[in-house]
């Protein structure tokens, strides 16, 4: 078990006349090796959440468990933790500050003491796994575009080698290919690296598609966790929170209502077009 939380609560402000509970009673276990979506409307706890996981924010009450012990304990090591359980903000600036590309990546190696040449190696294999060209290597951070400096944040956190990689909106204001790029590559790296990836995203289509576990977030609460085709059956319920299906779903429906013998269970297009066809093939 990687990740457990138990009856975590966290208030901002406690105590003063802006106090407000962000998390209630959460209770998760996120096990190695998951492909994980949180999703929620803004101000639904999901951020927050996200944030405690590495001991970034300290839960009012309640416990979080690395591989069995509590980070909360005194004098537990939270360097080392944030050397596993790696962040990347979804504001990529936040992260780079170093004169090139890869004196930023080679940041947190260094820190971790390692040797000069473990360092260039994890930064070099680090660069290449989130395919960032090695022309880009010597340039400034800030020259490169909003999908470039994502993945340099995101090889930062990889050089350090954490068993738990944690995206929070990595897609914000890139376009559909950017997208596209940078969610395939961190697709690859769970495939290849078997890494945890916990995946916040306001976009039901990414996270149809790439996670194999939902969690929903709302006021603060947990309000459904389970696979995609569980969570989003209760299409009509996350509407009223402020999120919608993937448009897949609405789809399947609608012609599911006219008699179309079709899986109002899929969630990604190529599940509904696998249907679809077989749907076509018993009406001819």
């Amino acid at each position: 078990m990687s990740i457990k939380i138990e009856h975590l609560n966290y208030v901002y402000s406690e105590g003063t006349a802006f106090e407000r509970h962000a998390l209630r009673d959460v209770n998760l276990e996120l096990p190695d090796g998951q492909f994980i979506g949180v999703i929620g409307h803004t101000g639904s706890g999901k951020s927050t959440l996200i944030q405690h996981l590495n001991g970034l924010l300290r839960g009012t009450s309640g416990a979080v468990y690395y591989n069995g012990r509590n980070i909360y304990e005194e004098g537990y090591p939270m360097r080392e933790l944030r050397s596993k359980v790696g962040l990347v903000f979804q504001y990529p600036e936040h992260q780079l500050f170093e004169v090139d590309v890869f004196t930023d990546v080679c940041f947190g190696p260094k820190n971790l003491g390692l040797s000069p040449e473990e360092v260039e190696r994890r930064a070099y294999e680090a660069l290449r796994q989130v395919g960032l060209k090695e022309k880009h290597y010597k340039k400034s951070p800030f020259e490169l575009s909003g999908g470039q400096k994502r993945r340099v944040a995101i090889a930062g956190i990889l050089a350090m080698e954490p068993e738990v990689l944690v995206l929070d909106e990595p897609t914000a204001g890139l376009d559909p290919r950017g997208r596209d790029d940078i969610l395939d590559q961190v697709a690859k790296l769970h495939a290849e690296r078997h890494i945890t990836v916990i995946l916040v995203s306001h976009s039901m289509e990414d996270i149809a598609r790439y996670v194999e576990r939902i969690i929903v977030m709302n006021k603060g609460e947990v309000r459904y966790d389970g696979a995609p085709r569980e969570v989003f059956q209760h299409y009509q319920e996350l509407e009223q929170i402020g999120l919608a299906a993937p448009q897949v779903t609405y789809l399947m429906h609608d012609l599911a209502g006219q008699g179309w013998p079709v899986d109002t269970d899929a969630t990604t297009v190529e599940e509904a077009a696998d249907s679809i066809y077989a749907a076509l093939a018993k009406k001819c």
